[in-house]
Formats: C-alpha cells, structure tokens, sequence
C-alpha cells in the first residue's frame, strides 16, 4: 500500500506505530481508553471536529463518513497495513489483536458483543441527540417535543443499565471489558460535558452510578479523555 494520504496532513513521528485519528468526545475518549488499557503503543493525531478537520480529504481517506476516530495499524492481521473507521469495530479488532477485555468463549463473546451493539445503535444516538437539544439547539428549536423524547429514551436507556447492573459489577459480570470501555465515556458526557445530572435527575440510578465511578477511577480512563483534546495542541 503507498503512502496513507492522511500521512500528509498529520504526519507520523513513527510509521511503525498505530495511528488515531481522534477526538476526546465519547466516541473517541473509548479507543483511546482501550489502547491504553490494552498497553498497545500509538500516537495520537488530534481531529478538530469544531473547525471541520474531519470533512478534510485526507481524513475522508480513512472514513468516508466524515467522522472520528478512525485507526490506521501498520501491521494489520495479515502483516499488511489496515485502516479502521466506527469506534466499536476498532474496539473489537484491538481486543481481538491483543487477545484482552473480550472472553475468548463464545457465550460470553455473544454477550460482549451484545452490549457493544447496544452501545452504538441506542446509548450513543440517543444520548447525542438528547445533548444537541439540551446543549446546542436551544436557540434554534424551541419547540418542547424533541427534547422530552429524548430524555425520556435516555432515561428509559439508563434504566435498562441500572436492571443490569444491579446484578454486575461490570457489563459483563466481574470483568471489565470493551462493553465497558464503550458504554461508560457517553453515561459519563451526561454529567461532565452536558451539564445534564439535574434534568435527567441522575441520582435515580444508583447502580449506574456505582459502575461509572468504578469506571472512571481507572487511571486509564483519565489519561484517555485527554487524548486527543484541541486544547492541547
């Protein structure tokens, strides 16, 4: 494979090295929390996605979608390079790659994925559209119906986490895996980005809460959601 064109826009120190292409917003705060809980060596490239770093051409090289992260590993299964767009499928392959925070047997493989689904096709939607119409459209839609709905799913989201986690120290019973990694940076936005724990009325779920404090005392998870800051640049 020539050269990646992203390699011209953000260049590499080390081409042997994993690459993230990134954003410390959840989706970006969960691959940045596996590589550093999975110990795998990378450098970060940070994607400003507020000044439109991620409709660049380069950056739609590696996702055509238009949006972070994305990974390129330059030793990919086969040894040949591969490059990885949607944060879940990078989680899977580095758990998959580095044999960690996935169970090997199928039953609890099912299961992992299963909440990894969960994570992309409800959690992360739903809690993104509650936050634009809580956070950033309140000048634009005055209208009361698309926020109501969306804090009532998000609510209705975070009861199905706290049934579940009533009887599991971590998704996936006692072991911290990349359901974990996944779920916990957007239950996290709630509070810390959206501002949102007194309209959700957060204290409602004392389950979620226990996990996510577990989750967020990792030490991993404090150097992740740095990674990748604009602010830092």
């Amino acid at each position: 494979m020539s050269q990646p064109p992203l390699f011209r826009r953000w260049p590499p120190r080390n081409k042997e090295l994993i690459q993230l292409y990134s954003m410390n917003t959840p989706n970006g705060i969960k691959v940045a929390l596996a590589l550093e809980e999975m110990r795998v060596p990378y450098e970060a490239h940070t994607i400003d996605i507020t000044r439109g770093d991620q409709h660049r051409p380069e950056f739609l090289w590696i996702n055509p979608n238009g949006k972070i992260p994305a990974l390129y590993d330059p030793e990919g299964p086969d040894g040949h390079p591969v490059s990885l767009m949607e944060s879940a499928a990078i989680l899977l392959y580095l758990a998959e790659k580095t044999g960690e925070y996935i169970p090997l047997d199928p039953e609890g493989k099912s299961a992992c994925l299963q909440w990894l689904f969960f994570q992309m096709g409800h959690i992360g939607p739903m809690f993104g559209q509650f936050g634009h119409f809580y956070l950033f459209a309140r000048d634009k839609c005055d209208h009361p119906y698309p926020l109501k709905r969306y804090t009532d799913e998000t609510r209705r989201l975070l009861g199905v986490l706290e049934q579940h986690l009533a009887h599991h120290e971590f998704m996936l019973g006692g072991s911290y895996s990349i359901a974990d990694m996944a779920i916990c940076p957007w239950v996290d936005c709630l509070e810390t980005f959206y501002q949102a724990g007194d309209h959700l009325e957060l204290d409602d779920f004392p389950q979620v809460n226990g996990w996510l404090e577990r989750c967020t005392q990792r030490p991993n998870y404090r150097i992740a959601s740095q990674v990748c800051s604009p602010s830092k640049q």
